[in-house]
């Protein structure tokens, strides 16, 4: 490891400042000291923001919630709000990593967190997210793992989270304290980036700037369903998941939301699914419309050919699980 300053910001102003000047936030440390240990990311100095008054969980005044960007993965996914009227949110939470790690990771780092792709962990390979410019050694190389959707030439990598995966579902909102004092709300479905000719440009965050807190809106209702199928079945990452919000009225689907993880560079939300699901009676005929319109631009390479058959099957059975219905004929 390479050396490096390390100061605690007291303010936010004090962490933006530092921010500005080229500083790395620390909270969890859960992903970023992996990636300083292997000297794929060496940051010049660390600022620690746990002194920052973000650690608590919210009533809005529309009735939804604020999570602060340092409630740790752990308390979010206990808090009784959150489990009774934002349960995939808690699900998605639970399926991802280890109980030692949800108790460091916070809920500004988890949406932070970079991709796992081998070669961008392996400085001896070339990685277009690691080193701009030096080729994606995924590639015609191992790629299991990799994207089938929204990929480039420059990278076919995956966002490897789950939370961030189950708030797209939900329609969450991610609070950005820039470096000017400024406040912004962002989308979480607009929050993460496609890689495109930049594909190391993780998500929207410019210089400075600082997540302060996830919105929600008010409870949505329905069933929410969140399914993750790995090699393991714990401590591995998605190589397809499923979250769901579905509401039913007199057998028909009468809104859903739905969002992937594991398949793109991004947690994956495509309105055109929920379109051509709302208002329709739950059929298996429906589910596979549905399946070909996820799908239709999605890419194997190679390697990862079977997540297009397995993103086909998981929506189905998720679909089937939100809406409480069979096959039919």
């Amino acid at each position: 490891m390479r050396p490096f300053n390390y100061s605690r910001a007291e303010t936010e102003k004090e962490a933006a400042d530092a921010g500005s000047d080229g500083a790395t936030f620390i909270a969890g440390g859960t992903n970023l000291l992996d990636l300083m240990k292997l000297e794929v990311m060496t940051p010049d100095a660390l600022v620690d923001i746990n002194p920052l008054d973000l650690k608590s969980i919210s009533t809005t005044d529309d009735g939804g919630l604020r999570i602060g960007a340092l409630v740790t993965n752990s308390d979010c996914a206990a808090d009784q709000r959150v489990r009774h009227d934002y349960p995939v949110l808690s699900k998605a939470i639970l399926a991802g990593a280890s109980g030692q790690l949800r108790n460091k990771a916070t809920t500004g780092g988890n949406l932070c967190q970079r991709t796992r792709c081998y070669y961008f962990y392996d400085t001896a390979m070339p990685c277009n997210k690691r080193e701009p410019g030096s080729g994606c050694g995924a590639i015609g190389g191992v790629n299991r793992l990799h994207a089938i959707l929204g990929a480039s030439d420059a990278c076919i990598a995956t966002y490897p989270g789950d939370m961030a995966v189950a708030l797209s579902a939900l329609d969450a909102s991610v609070e950005i304290r820039s470096a000017n004092g400024n406040m912004r709300s962002v989308p979480v479905t607009d929050f993460h980036r496609l890689p495109g000719d930049t594909p190391e440009k993780d998500n929207v965050l410019e210089t400075g700037d600082l997540i302060t807190a996830v919105t929600l809106p008010p409870p949505p209702g329905g069933t929410h369903v969140y399914r993750k199928v790995r090699d393991r079945s714990s401590y591995a990452f998605a190589l397809v998941s499923v979250a769901a919000v579905a509401k039913m009225e007199n057998g028909k689907i009468s809104g859903i939301r739905l969002a992937f993880g594991g398949i793109a560079h991004k947690p994956w939300h495509d309105p055109a699914v929920e379109d051509v699901l709302t208002g329709e009676s739950p059929s298996e005929a429906l589910f596979d419309k549905a399946g070909e319109i996820l799908l239709k631009d999605a890419i194997g390479q190679g390697s990862n050919d079977f997540k297009i058959p397995l993103a086909r099957r998981t929506l189905s059975a998720v679909l089937r699980q939100a809406t409480a219905s069979g096959a039919s004929a």
